[in-house]
C-alpha cells in the first residue's frame, strides 16, 4: 500500500491475549532463543503482484496456479521466499487490500486447493510462502463492518473509528486519506463518521478494542497453521489514532490531490502499536521453523526504525523494511554511505532489510536512471543490494529491466489513486503491468483478448527468455549476484566496513569474511565519469592489497590484480576478493 512519511490497559491485555501467559516473557524468551543463522537472514525474498505474474486459465488476470507454473523460474533465479500481495476474497477497489475475508482464496486467482498445492510445490524447491496481512483496515464489504455500521448499538460498533461530526456536513476534524480528501466518511443510517486512512472502502479498524486484535491474531494464526512461512505487514504504522482526534497541523503547500499537506504525529507510527507488535511478535515465535514478520515500514528516520525491530529487546518485527535506503531517490555515494552506515551501527545488531522496488513506487530503474545509462545504473543497485550485509527483497520483472509503464491516458487508469490525482497522480498501474516472460502474445503472460493492464511495449526484447539466451543480460547479471551472495563466506556471513569514505563519486565497502575464507571488496561508481580510486585496508584487520576479480560488469576491471589506481568507467560495478 502506498503510504508517504512526513497504552493498552492490563485488564485489557490480559482479556484479549489468551494464547500466552505472558507475552512480553515470551517475545523475550523467543528473541534470546532465535538462531543466529535462521533462513531470513540470508535470503531473497521475492515479491509477486499475483495479478501480474502468470495468467493460467486465459482471463487477463494473473493467478496462483500461474505462479506455480513458475516456480522452476524462481528456483533458477535463486529466490528463498516468496511474498504474495493479498490473494483473500475482496471487492478489489485496492486491488487486495481491501479485505471481505481474511481466511479465504478470492476466486480469481484460485481455490484454497490451489493454494496449498502452491505451498507444497514451492516447499519442494526450498521456496518459502510469506503472506500479506493488512491489520489496519478491513473493506467496508467485511461482515465486521457491515455489522459495525447497521446500529450504533452492534457489538462490533466499536470495532472500528466512528465519532460524531463538528456539525451539520463537517467531519470529527481535519485529517486527510492518503489517497486524497477527508479521512472521514458520513453514514446517513447512524448519523456518524468512520475514519479511513487510505480509501473510504476501507475502514479503519479500532485497535483499542482488544476484541480487533482478537479477531486478527486469529487470521494470523489461520495462515500459520497452514504452513505459510509468515507475513508482510501493511502499513502497519498506522494502526493507532490520537484518541483526542485532535486537528492535524499544516506544514504547508499542497499534495497531488490538492489537499494541505499535514502533518501526521496524530495518525501514524503512535508509540501504542509497538505493544501490539511484541505480542505479534510472541505468537509468531511460538511456531517451529523461524516464521517471519516484515513490515511495510516507511519511517523519518534509523531511530524510529530501531524502535520497529524492539530495539535492543529484538522482540518486535524480524525486518522493518529499511525504505531509506532503497528510496533516496537520489543516485548519490555519499547518502547511500550515510543510509548504509546507520543501519550498520544503529539498530541494535539488529538485520537490515533493504529493499528498492515494490508495487507502490515508480520502479527504481527510473527514479535513478538519467535516461542515457539506465542499464548500468540499474547493475550498480543491483549489486548493492545482494553486496550489503542484509536480507535482500525484490520486486517481480526487476531482474529483466521492467520499467514504470503509466498510462497515457486518464481513461485506461484502473489504480483510483490515480483517477483522482490525474495528472500529478497517475496512479500506480505503471509499475504493476504483466510479467515479460517472452516475445510472443501478451509477452507469455495470457493467452487472453485483453489482459487487466497491458504489456509493456519493450517486451520484444525485455523478458525472460531473450535475457536467459544473453550471458550479459541483466537477468544473468541478478544470477551471478544471488549465486555469490549465497556461496561466498564474506557476502553471506561477513560484517561490512566502509572504504574511502570521502569519496562523493564512489561506494566503496569491505565484506569481512570469517576466519579462513577471503574478504571481499564492492567499489560501485555512481557517476557517468571514470574514477580513479586506491582502497587502504589498513585497520579492517584485513591484510594484503591484491586482488582477484569476482564479477564485474567493466571488461577493464578483469584483470585487476591491485587496490591502487583502480580505474573504474563510467558507472561500472566491480567486486574482488582480496588476496
Amino acid at each position: 500500500m502506498k503510504f508517504f512519511p512526513k497504552l493498552i490497559l492490563l485488564a485489557s491485555l490480559c482479556s484479549s491475549v489468551v494464547w500466552a501467559q505472558s507475552p512480553f516473557m515470551a517475545a523475550a524468551s523467543a528473541a534470546k532463543s532465535e538462531s543466529q543463522d535462521v533462513w531470513w537472514k540470508h535470503a531473497v525474498i521475492y515479491e509477486i503482484y499475483p495479478r501480474s505474474f502468470q495468467d493460467s486459465n486465459g482471463d487477463g488476470i494473473g493467478d496462483l496456479n500461474g505462479i506455480t507454473e513458475r516456480l522452476d523460474y524462481l528456483q533458477s533465479l535463486g529466490v528463498d521466499a516468496i511474498w504474495l500481495t493479498p490473494i483473500y476474497p475482496s471487492p478489489q477497489v485496492d486491488f487486495g487490500y481491501d479485505i471481505s475475508d481474511y481466511e479465504a482464496i478470492d476466486p480469481p486467482y484460485g481455490t484454497m486447493a490451489d493454494f496449498d498445492r502452491l505451498l507444497a510445490e514451492a516447499k519442494k524447491r526450498n521456496i518459502r510462502i510469506i503472506m500479506d496481512m493488512v491489520m489496519n483496515h478491513t473493506s467496508d464489504k467485511h461482515p465486521w463492518f457491515i455489522e459495525s455500521k447497521s446500529s450504533r448499538n452492534n457489538p462490533k460498533r466499536d470495532w472500528y473509528v466512528w465519532r460524531d461530526g463538528k456539525g451539520p456536513g463537517i467531519p470529527p476534524n481535519n485529517w486527510e486519506s492518503v489517497f486524497g480528501h477527508t479521512a472521514w466518511k458520513y453514514d446517513p443510517t447512524t448519523n456518524q463518521w468512520y475514519y479511513h486512512k487510505f480509501y473510504a472502502e476501507q475502514p479503519d479498524l479500532n485497535w483499542r478494542n482488544p476484541e480487533v486484535e482478537k479477531a486478527m491474531f486469529g487470521a494470523v494464526r489461520f495462515w500459520l497453521d497452514r504452513g505459510v512461512a509468515g507475513f508482510r505487514l501493511d502499513a502497519i504504522p498506522t494502526l493507532f489514532e490520537d484518541p483526542q482526534l485532535r486537528d492535524a497541523r499544516p506544514v504547508g503547500g499542497t499534495n497531488a490531490y490538492g489537499d494541505p499537506i499535514l502533518d501526521d504525529t496524530y495518525t501514524d507510527n503512535l508509540p501504542e502499536v509497538h505493544d501490539v507488535m511484541r505480542r505479534l511478535r510472541a505468537l509468531v515465535a511460538s511456531y517451529p521453523g523461524n516464521r517471519v514478520l516484515i513490515g511495510e515500514t516507511y519511517l523519518p528516520n534509523i531511530q524510529e526504525l530501531d524502535k520497529w525491530y524492539g530495539g535492543a529487546s529484538h522482540n518486535e518485527l524480524n525486518l522493518p523494511m529499511d525504505m531509506q535506503i532503497g528510496f533516496t531517490n537520489k543516485l548519490d555515494a555519499n547518502l547511500f554511505r550515510q543510509r548504509i552506515q546507520e543501519v550498520e551501527t544503529k539498530v541494535h545488531d539488529n538485520q537490515p532489510l533493504i529493499v528498492f522496488d515494490n508495487h507502490d513506487n515508480i520502479r527504481s530503474w527510473n527514479r535513478y536512471g538519467d535516461g542515457v545509462h539506465d542499464d548500468e545504473i540499474a547493475r550498480v543497485l543491483a549489486a548493492m543490494l545482494f553486496t550489503v550485509r542484509g536480507t535482500a527483497m525484490m520486486y517481480y520483472g526487476e531482474e529483466l529491466g521492467m520499467v514504470t509503464t503509466p498510462p497515457a491516458r486518464v481513461e485506461d487508469v484502473k489504480d483510483p489513486i490515480g483517477k483522482i490525482g490525474w495528472p500529478k497522480e497517475k496512479g500506480r498501474d505503471g509499475e504493476r503491468t504483466p510479467m515479460q516472460w517472452s516475445d510472443s502474445k501478451d509477452a507469455g503472460f495470457s493467452t487472453a483478448a485483453a489482459t487487466w493492464l497491458p504489456v509493456a511495449p519493450d517486451y520484444k526484447t525485455v523478458n525472460v527468455q531473450s535475457e536467459q539466451a544473453d550471458p550479459n543480460s541483466m537477468l544473468n547479471w541478478y544470477k551471478k549476484l544471488i549465486e555469490m551472495r549465497r556461496s561466498n563466506p564474506a557476502l553471506h556471513d561477513g560484517s561490512l566496513i566502509m572504504l574511502d569514505k570521502s569519496n562523493p563519486n564512489v561506494l566503496s565497502y569491505l565484506r569481512k569474511a570469517p576466519a579462513g575464507s577471503p574478504s571481499v571488496i564492492v567499489s560501485l561508481n555512481f557517476t557517468a565519469q571514470p574514477q580513479n580510486v586506491s582502497l587502504d585496508l589498513a585497520g579492517t584487520g584485513v591484510a594484503g592489497n591484491t586482488v582477484k576479480t569476482l564479477l564485474t560488469d567493466a571488461s577493464a576491471l578483469q584483470s585487476t590484480t591491485s587496490l591502487n589506481h583502480i580505474e573504474l568507467p563510467p558507472f561500472a560495478s566491480w567486486i574482488a576478493s582480496v588476496q
